[in-house]
């Protein structure tokens, strides 16, 4: 039986009819990884279960799994073997998933390119002289290559959805709050959102069903009822999508072109467009470079070699780097000038957006102003990350749930992607414009022609 590029849904079913048994699908897995990891490092942990139960996935290095050494791509942590369970990986276990193995990230998650790992950079699946984005590379071209049918990853400003866009498949960041942070090495505690990366729409609205809603263990999370979205998957809806063109300010004219593209398709299946003028995403790299700084300086204070196995001086230059900036921000004389600031900024983005959606009922815009660099490109940016995730952050810093689907390629044959985003905890709106989107054009044939490059 043919297994390549099956999603979540189709081996589900294939599992439930008996025409294919979970040992089999764990043993067809762990040989692509096997086979491929080498080329890729997607893969930083694998997990050989004996009794393999379920649907094997890929986690980001960054969920506690107990008993499972857990990284989060630094060698701070190299042996550390965590004692719990993330909500997130134990709500999939309880759904009767099971663990792959763990992927690679951008150390702490501090970056867009899962070049800043102690353990080496993922490479792009299209292209393994190019970077796969991150923090999330490692999930994304495990999907992408399919050495595994889908992956939990993190986001805190793009690091779902620039994955997503660059290896061409489907990245879900959903609102901040609906998805537990319980048991994830936390970045930035007001933004972290744990998603999943997945071959289909359909997929995604799966994962999330499982993961969201309130948990005892994170006070963060919000007490708002759990929508049945694959069930709205299934409804004909037509929207009012708003256009702002400031999110193609700068933005490579390849993929200003597929994404337009895509938008006229939206037009012909008789969805109405708008034109919008959103705040500039620029404004949204200082406030998120503040605000993350911050954040991470005190996170990371936690980390000690008496708890941990290592100490301090296993930090990196990028952690360092954030340590300093976020301890400057937060310090006697200038939290004011600077992290008061950016939160007073923050609001100005959010009341933008709840000004716009008032008229509409998603925004849809590229979700990377290029495609994918290629490996070193990153150290001719000072600030790289918010630099790449410009169009991403806005949403991480408003909290809106936003999801990534392909929309073609470029010259290069290298994937491009465009975001939705939509209100808070509407995420049945955003998923359901994306699955129409996947139905009528299959998502312009990238998913497909990604996987077969990695045919046995």
């Amino acid at each position: 039986m043919e297994i390549l590029g099956k999603s979540i849904v189709e081996l589900k079913r294939l599992l439930e009819k008996k025409q294919l048994s979970s040992k089999e699908l764990f043993s067809y897995f762990q040989k692509r990884i096997e086979k491929y990891n080498s080329k890729l490092n997607a893969f930083l942990t694998t997990v050989k279960e004996k009794n393999a139960k379920g649907i094997p996935i890929a986690v980001k290095d960054n969920f506690c799994t107990k008993g499972v050494r857990t990284t989060a791509s630094s060698k701070v942590l190299d042996d550390f073997i965590p004692p719990y369970e993330s909500t997130v990986t134990q709500r999939l276990k309880g759904a009767g998933f099971g663990l792959l193995g763990k992927t690679n990230m951008d150390a702490w998650a501090h970056g867009a390119s899962t070049e800043t790992s102690d353990f080496g950079p993922t490479k792009n699946p299209w292209d393994v002289t190019r970077v796969p984005g991150g923090s999330s590379g490692g999930s994304a071209a495990s999907i992408a290559a399919y050495l595994s049918p889908a992956a939990i990853g993190s986001e805190t400003a793009g690091s779902i959805r620039g994955p997503a866009a660059w290896c061409g498949i489907v990245g879900l960041k959903p609102t901040y709050g609906r998805v537990s942070r319980y048991g994830v090495i936390a970045m930035g505690s007001s933004l972290d959102c744990p998603g999943p990366l997945t071959l289909t729409v359909e997929d995604a609205a799966l994962f999330l069903e499982i993961l969201a809603g309130k948990d005892p263990f994170d006070a963060t999370t919000a007490d708002v009822a759990v929508g049945g979205y694959i069930q709205t998957l299934r409804k004909s809806k037509k929207f009012t999508i708003g256009i702002a063109e400031e999110y193609f300010d700068g933005v490579q004219d390849e993929v200003k072109e597929k994404v337009y593209q895509c938008i006229n398709a939206l037009v012909k299946m008789g969805h109405k467009t708008r034109q919008e003028k959103l705040m500039h995403p620029k404004y949204a790299i200082s406030v998120y470079t503040i605000i993350q700084r911050s954040e991470v300086s005190s996170n990371l204070a936690r980390y000690e070699g008496i708890r941990y196995g290592n100490n301090r001086d296993s930090f990196t230059a990028e952690a360092k780097k954030r340590i300093m900036l976020g301890t400057y921000t937060l310090s006697y004389g200038y939290y004011d000038a600077y992290y008061k600031k950016a939160q007073k900024v923050r609001t100005l983005l959010i009341d933008d957006f709840k000004r716009v959606f008032q008229d509409v009922d998603v925004i849809v815009g590229p979700t990377m102003p290029f495609t994918a660099l290629k490996l070193g490109d990153s150290e001719k940016y000072p600030f790289f990350g918010e630099q790449m995730d410009i169009l991403a952050e806005p949403a991480a810093i408003a909290g809106l749930p936003a999801i990534s689907i392909p929309v073609g390629l470029d010259g290069d044959g290298l994937p491009i992607g465009m975001q939705i985003m939509g209100k808070w905890f509407a995420e049945e709106s955003i998923l359901n414009l994306a699955h129409q989107i996947e139905k009528e054009t299959e998502f312009f044939g990238v998913i497909k022609k990604g996987v077969e490059r990695y045919k046995d």
